[in-house]
């Protein structure tokens, strides 16, 4: 069987040859998807350095679990694996900030610890009542509910990401906020 162009191989067949050992495929995944990466990173953290090392850890992983990536088969898309993975390399590289940062001791004894925001959103998202109604979502309609609240990601950044026209990311956002309006009420 011949082996399809780099060029002509969507994301997701790039990450499943990549997921082979194939440098190359993963080289064509960095230069393709790096660029909107790195935007994406820089709009959550101004600070340089941090989204230098975040991206570095988030390729590295991509090449380490490449063979975890369950794709279509459950829904997702090679951009939205990668986008998770920078996430949470993002949230862990705040936290290993946040845990070194000194503070100052008599700003310490004034201020009360204030939690992370999307801990805040996470906590809400697995209240019982909340998190049952999550749950019950369609996954299509979950994955735009996430994308867009969870990740803050404009409707044309969450059509990116799912791959999907901007029309329907519109309609499933409507959808599920009426589903969720429904299951709370």
């Amino acid at each position: 069987m011949r082996k399809l162009p780099l060029e002509d191989a969507d994301e997701e067949h790039l990450v499943r040859r990549t997921a082979k050992g194939d440098r190359a495929a993963f080289e064509e995944l960095y230069r393709r998807t790096s660029p909107w990466l790195a935007v994406r990173l820089r709009r959550r953290c101004a600070d340089e350095q941090v989204v230098a090392e975040v991206m570095q850890e988030t390729y590295l992983a991509v090449w380490r679990a490449a063979g975890s990536f369950a794709g279509a088969a459950t829904g997702g898309t090679a951009v939205g694996w990668l986008w998770t993975i920078a996430a949470r390399r993002l949230v862990d590289a705040f936290r290993r900030r946040a845990h070194h940062a000194e503070v100052p001791a008599e700003v310490a004894l004034d201020a009360a610890p204030v939690p992370a925001a999307e801990d805040v959103a996470l906590a809400a998202a697995m209240g019982d009542e909340v998190g049952d109604a999550l749950r019950d979502l369609a996954p299509e309609l979950r994955q735009v509910l996430q994308a867009m609240v969870l990740d803050g990601l404009t409707v044309r950044e969450t059509a990116v990401l799912l791959g999907l026209p901007e029309g329907t990311v519109k309609t499933r956002a409507r959808r599920a906020r009426f589903a969720m309006r429904e299951a709370l009420s």
